[in-house]
Order: C-alpha cells, then structure tokens, then sequence
C-alpha cells in the first residue's frame, strides 16, 4: 500500500465520519463545525486527484462562506441553541431508499473503473482531457452569456438570509422602540 493510498483513507475516514457526525449530533454548533471538517476533508480529496482549483474553491466557497455564515446563524439564533426536542424523522423510509440508491450507484461505477487500464494506479486519460480546463472554467463564470448572472444571485441571497437572521436574532431589549 502506497503513501498516497494511506493518505485517502484517512481522508475518506476523516470525511465520512464528520459526516455522519452532521447528520446524529443533536447540537446543531457541534454538527456545523463537523460539517466544517467534512468539507475539509472534501477539499483533500480533491487535492488527491490533482483538482487543485476545486480544492480552493472548496476551502473559499463552502469552508470560508457558507459554514462561516450558518454558525453566525446559528450563534446568533440563540432560542435554536437552548431547544431541546425529542429527535423525530418522518422521512426515515426515503432516507434508506436515496441511500440504498445511492451504494448502488457507486458500485456499478467502481464494477466498471474495475477494468480500466490503469498505470500506477491511476486511470489513463487522454493529455488533451484537462487541457486548459481552469481557463475555460474561468471563461465559463466571467464570460456574459455564462455563469456571473447566478453566481451573483447566489451571493446577494446568502447576504439576505444573513440580514434576516440577524433580523430574527435580534433581541428585543436593543429595539429602538422601547429606547
């Protein structure tokens, strides 16, 4: 077993169990730093199969955004913090189909990688496959028939769902209505 083999099973592991620790901790701080160090663990499998430009835009997008804004939200909901409800989950039947589907197609695709050529390990791909491939993505967000549009969208709703929860989250002792 290669270095890099140990490498990505403890990343997988890394991965896969702050997963699982999102979906059973019923705190809902302590599930939002797991899922931190789920997407941690995503960004160094990325780094693993040479996508370093996906492995930043993870590290930025999901890691530095979007958790940093759910635990505000959640720090700043304090009334979410203190509830303590009995854990009840009506769609426990859909969640065992999607993952049943979900194990199914994973191993058809590794049946079928099982019989690719491979060198080292790796998969043979054609040079020319991911040639020039982070200047297209680049073309692709910036260009005006590509993606600029909704990623701008993207942005301006994760700034309103911060407003608002800082709207929710505001206590009504500091309101300019009582002062």
């Amino acid at each position: 077993m290669t270095l890099e083999q140990v490498i990505f099973i403890l990343v997988s592991l890394l991965t896969v169990g702050t997963g699982i620790v999102v979906v059973t901790n019923r705190n809902l701080f302590h599930a939002a730093l797991a899922m931190m160090a789920s997407f941690l663990g995503v960004a160094g499998l990325y780094i693993l199969l040479d996508a370093g430009f996906l492995a930043a835009a993870q590290l930025l997008v999901y890691i530095g955004a979007i958790s940093i804004l759910i635990i505000f939200a959640i720090m700043l909901t304090r009334r979410m913090m203190q509830a303590r409800e009995a854990a009840f989950n009506s769609q426990a039947g859909l969640g065992l189909l999607t993952a049943v589907g979900t194990f199914a197609l994973l191993a058809s695709v590794i049946v079928r990688w099982w019989g690719v050529e491979t060198v080292n390990g790796r998969p043979q791909v054609p040079d020319n496959v991911l040639q020039g491939a982070v200047v297209a993505l680049g073309e692709a967000f910036v260009s005006p028939s590509g993606y600029v549009i909704p990623f701008i969208m993207a942005s301006v709703l994760l700034l309103a769902a911060l407003i608002g929860a800082i709207y929710i989250a505001w206590p009504a002792e500091y309101s300019e209505d009582e002062a």
